[in-house]
């Protein structure tokens, strides 16, 4: 049994962690890589990542996504260069129709329907007429403030109010998410950005929502957030971000979905860059209001970079199992480890 053939679109924090966890696996292989970054395009993948190739094929990153994804060549494309449905359209609807599956770190990928319903329905219908597969997840949304809290309330007789909040360090993720959440820049530039629309937050919430309300069978009928700076104290830097004392560090944003006028779903998301130097402690927290009253707390957070990363590559065999078109986390079986042969999941 040949290997799985596995393409990677973007090479940054994500894309190429997911590189280096499947050098790992067993039974799986890289075929291509697309990557937009001059530093890394003509070079060798394994000189990119410092890992010795070994007797593997070079792979040879290119930013021509036909020299990259073939039909015929890849089972499954990762696609780590979105954060919009609307944005990663267009590379979504070029694998698919090479007749390749898809697993999307978009966050609004996850649940695409929630604020894309015509995008998701052309997705679905291009994934299904090609007999693929499309597949948005990652730590947040699709898995801690979302299927995480469904797999929870399957032990509830009823539920009244659901509660969670993820306290977390961005410190592992790309230019792009520091971008997204204002991660540098003074406090009048983050309010600036967040009206034109420039800094996005946390992108993810509505989708979340519509998630665990759909799963459970609520209504929601409007949801409302809030974004506000987390301003430093301190001088922060990673390899991805520096913030000067009195600079933005991150984010804090909230969600609340409505239904009956009511908040029924309230989500809490305060991010930021080394929270550690203002004595912040991270960590994943949900309150379940109902038959019986659930409290759940993981300390430290599931970290998001390494979490995001093994959602995906755990998610392949899942993806390859399932019938053509759009999926969620709700369609899928719960992603697991995968310490042996992953062609031994493959249902043939």
């Amino acid at each position: 049994m040949q290997n799985i053939r596995v393409a990677i679109w973007g090479f940054g924090a994500m894309g190429s962690g997911m590189a280096e966890m499947l050098l790992k696996k067993k039974g799986v292989e890289i075929v291509g890589v697309c990557d937009r970054n001059e530093a890394r395009v003509g070079k060798d993948m394994y000189e990119v990542l410092g890992v010795e190739r070994g007797d593997r094929k070079p792979v040879i990153i290119t930013s021509n996504p036909e020299e990259a994804i073939k039909e015929g060549e890849a089972d499954i494309a990762l696609l780590a260069t979105d954060s919009f449905t609307r944005n990663a359209f267009d590379k979504i609807k070029f694998v698919v129709e090479r007749k390749i599956n898809v697993i999307s770190t978009a966050e609004e990928m996850a649940y695409p329907q929630a604020q894309e319903p015509e995008l998701a329905a052309e997705i679905d219908r291009l994934a299904k007429e090609n007999g693929v597969t499309v597949l948005g997840t990652g730590i947040n949304p699709g898995f801690v403030l979302d299927l995480l809290i469904l797999a929870l309330t399957g032990t509830c007789e009823t539920v009244e109010h659901i509660r969670a909040a993820r306290i977390n360090d961005l410190s592992p993720f790309g230019h792009a998410v520091m971008e997204e959440q204002g991660v540098g820049v003074t406090v009048e530039a983050f309010h600036e950005g967040v009206k034109t629309g420039k800094i996005a937050g946390h992108v993810g919430f509505p989708e979340s929502i519509h998630m665990v309300a759909d799963g459970i069978g609520w209504k929601i009928e409007k949801i409302d957030q809030t974004r506000e700076p987390i301003v430093s104290s301190v001088y922060r830097k990673t390899k991805y971000a520096e913030v000067q004392p009195g600079n933005v560090a991150g984010c804090r944003q909230c969600g609340y979905g409505y239904m009956h006028g009511e908040v029924k779903i309230e989500m809490e998301h305060p991010q930021q860059i080394l929270p550690e130097l203002e004595g912040v402690d991270t960590g994943d927290y949900i309150w379940i209001q109902g038959t019986p009253n659930i409290s759940l707390q993981i300390k430290p957070e599931i970290p998001g970079g390494i979490g995001t990363i093994a959602m995906c590559i755990n998610s392949i065999p899942h993806v390859l199992n399932a019938t053509p078109g759009l999926k969620t986390m709700l369609d899928i079986p719960v992603p697991r480890a995968i310490m042996g042969d992953m062609r031994d999941l493959i249902q043939r």
